[in-house]
Formats: structure tokens, sequence, C-alpha cells
């Protein structure tokens, strides 16, 4: 049966990395969200309490329960509880959205600093708290998102001066309001590795973790982002295998023909479990194994008579022979599918 494998020492190596640029594991906060980005969500939260990480973020209340054990502090992105869990804080992405909040919640404020996607603008911030004081939200932090980082542009440096705009204010509003003290984050993968520091009290590290950020050293000038290792690797088992004699084709459509009789085998992982079928005709394993053909929704072919292969350990070169994102190809993988930490 297909598999997915996740390597425990490239991911603490991974882990290593970033508390290096952090200067603390407790500045880490990993990014858990849809299913640990296709990782397998309780399977990354088990190894991240094991590495001694603390806090981590999701993306809804359902993936909080199941990693709550895990962690003593987590950020729900986008959902707004009936009933809160102790040790989660929810995000509040809208000022309208307040009063559907339940009484006591504890949240964190998300703030616009230039995306215009979610979150409140710095003219709103001080209405923001007055509205959670009045349904008794307990704020605990304010924070915003990167729409460039990873990007060669000025407007992470924009994105950062705005965030410290709202900061001041924030500040300015807790301390009047005798509150205690907050959490402000901004950094997500690529703003991390970009400033070669934590700006602020944590940073919310994702596909770094997994080993799959990009490695654009004019971007991460002076920070080794290419030393970063894929943690998943995605196997698949034989089903059948067959000579394909000179002039034939295999597969939908036929657009791959044998330009010589060659051994062929028949892999049960396709489309269906997430492997993309844009990568069909268009790619080679690991071990060098070409896929033959279009991918059918359950199977796929290669030049392999192996009873079991590698089809990608690396999702970003996966990603690139389909025309996409390493973030694409890691998130599609089923939740079906097994993973096992080796």
């Amino acid at each position: 049966m297909a598999h997915i494998n996740l390597n425990k020492k490239s991911f603490f190596h991974n882990l290593d990395i970033i508390a290096q640029v952090t200067s603390a594991k407790d500045k880490i906060a990993v990014v858990l969200k849809d299913n640990a980005y296709g990782h397998g969500l309780v399977q990354m939260a088990s190894l991240c309490q094991e590495y001694g990480i603390k806090k981590a973020v999701v993306r809804n209340q359902k993936e909080a329960y199941c990693v709550s054990e895990f962690f003593e502090t987590i950020l729900v992105l986008a959902e707004i509880p009936d009933t809160p869990i102790s040790n989660v804080v929810y995000t509040l992405n809208d000022i309208n959205a307040i009063k559907l909040f339940p009484k006591n919640t504890r949240v964190e404020i998300k703030t616009d600093s230039g995306m215009h996607r979610n979150g409140v603008s710095l003219d709103e911030l001080e209405k923001t708290f007055a509205l959670c004081k009045e349904r008794d939200l307990h704020v605990e932090g304010v924070f915003t998102h990167h729409r460039s980082a990873d990007e060669l542009s000025s407007e992470w440096f924009v994105q950062e001066q705005n965030f410290q705009k709202i900061k001041e204010k924030a500040q300015e509003i807790a301390k009047q309001e005798g509150m205690p003290t907050l959490r402000f984050h901004s950094q997500n993968s690529a703003a991390l590795f970009r400033a070669g520091e934590c700006l602020h009290d944590m940073t919310r590290v994702g596909i770094a973790i997994y080993g799959c950020l990009n490695p654009d050293e004019v971007i991460y000038k002076g920070v080794h982002v290419s030393s970063l290792q894929p943690v998943l690797s995605l196997y698949a088992s034989k089903i059948s295998s067959r000579i394909l004699k000179a002039g034939e084709r295999i597969g939908y459509g036929g657009i791959y023909t044998a330009t010589e009789d060659m051994q062929v085998g028949n892999y049960d992982v396709g489309y269906a479990d997430g492997l993309l079928r844009s990568g069909s005709n268009n790619f080679t394993s690991p071990q060098g194994y070409k896929i033959l053909g279009r991918i059918s929704m359950d199977n796929v072919n290669l030049d392999s008579a192996e009873e079991e292969v590698c089809i990608f350990d690396d999702a970003n070169k996966y990603a690139a022979s389909c025309g996409t994102i390493g973030y694409e190809v890691l998130t599609s993988m089923r939740e079906y599918i097994k993973r096992s930490i080796v």
C-alpha cells in the first residue's frame, strides 16, 4: 500500500536551525494547520512535544482538540468557538465578529498591516479593545501576517513598519487599561529567515519546519535555508508489471510512447490520493524512475520493476514538475494514507 514516511532526524534538524535563528525554543510556535501541511497532525504534534515545543498554531477547533494535550498554548486561526478549550487562544479576524465570541474567551487580535485579507486596521484598534472589554474577552496578543516576505520587494519592510505602529498603539492601550503584557508576533517562516532573528515575542513557523521553504539566498542572505531538510517522503507499492514494447503507448491518452522494449511497473498511488496529475510524464523519482504517461486516479506507471518505490522525498521538486508550490503538493496528501515516523 502507498504510505508516507516522516523523518524524525530531519524534523529535529530543522527545528535546531530555527531555534538558532529565534535564539530560543520558547519563541517557536509550530504551524500544524491542515493536517500539519499534510504530514499528519498528531504525528507531528508528538514530535514537537518530544523536541520541547510548547506553542502551536492550527486552523480550527477540531485540530485544536486533537493536539490540546501536546502544547501549553494553541492559537486557532479561523474559527469562533461555541465552547472554548482552556489552553486555546482564538483569533479575532474582524471587529464585527467580536459579538459572536462567547464571553471570557481568550483571544488574539489579528491586524491588517498591508495584506488586506483579514484583521483590524490601526484606526480600528482602540475600538476593538473597547468592544472586547465590553464582551469580557481576554485579549492576550496582537499579530499580523506577511504577504511578500518570500519575494524580493520592499513590502516586507513596509509591513513590519506598519506592525510596529500597531504594536506601539496596542501597548499604549493595554497600559491605559491595566491589562497584562500582550504577546506580539508577525513572522512566518519566510519573514523569520528574511530578518535572521525573531523580531517580536514569538514566530509562527510552518513550511520551514517541514524542510520545504524555497532556498533563495538573495532573499535570505546570510541564513542557510538550503540546509533545511524535507521531512515527508511518499512511497508506493507495485500492483503489476509488464514489458512495454517499442512503439507501444501507455495509460490514458497514450501520451508516452516507448522508444524500445522496457520494463514498466504500475504502482498504487494516484491523484485521488493527492499525487497531483499535473506531474504526469514529467517527473523522475529520487531513485531515477520516470513517471510514464498520465497519472491515473488510483495508480501511476514508472519505468521500474521494484516492489516499492519512493515517488518523491522533496515536495518542492515534485511541485516544480507540476508548475505549483510545495505547499500544494504536501497538503494534497490524503489523511487516510498511513504515516510512519522513521
